[in-house]
């Protein structure tokens, strides 16, 4: 399979294509609301201003396995997001990125790329880079900032 046979649920229930975003250079981040890396939404979405216009999507799931830190609905999650760092970039329906219920889009992603300790997710805030033709290129741990990544997501978009 590849990352565009894949189907989500966007923030409103909305199933999506993966093939929407084909040509697309792709963040993919699991977040939480309430972690201590929460404050990264801001960088996020100071990257996603900079690089929209230049074919960068970053695409947000919501993910309450890591300490309970997610814990609202989609809806409470978005306003959030909305209320507290004016966040535009496209979010998802809350899922789970380990274990027997993650969803298929992050087994396929970290079948793409490992981490330090194999392939599970370990926190809040892991960023996976896709570039245009949909190939996971790179992970990044979440203590990696949004914009210790400006570089190769210029890199990508070229």
């Amino acid at each position: 399979m590849k990352i565009y046979d894949f189907k989500v649920k966007d923030i409103n229930g909305k199933e999506v294509s993966m093939s929407e975003f084909k040509g697309k250079v792709m963040l993919i981040v699991n977040t939480a609301t309430g972690c201590g890396f929460t404050p990264q939404y801001e960088g996020l979405e100071e990257l996603y201003d900079k690089y929209k216009d230049k074919g960068l999507e970053i695409l947000d799931f919501p993910c309450n396995q890591f300490g309970g830190q997610a814990p609202g609905s989609d809806d409470e999650i978005a306003d959030f997001c909305k209320l507290n760092f004016n966040v535009s970039f496209r979010q998802f329906s809350k899922i789970e990125v380990n274990g027997d219920n993650a969803d298929p889009l992050y087994k396929y992603l970290k079948s793409q790329k490992g981490g330090v300790m194999g392939s599970k997710i370990k926190w809040n805030f892991t960023k996976f880079l896709v570039d245009k033709k949909g190939n996971v290129v790179d992970r990044f741990s979440p203590m990696t900032k949004p914009e210790k990544l400006e570089s190769d997501i210029k890199e990508l978009l070229l």
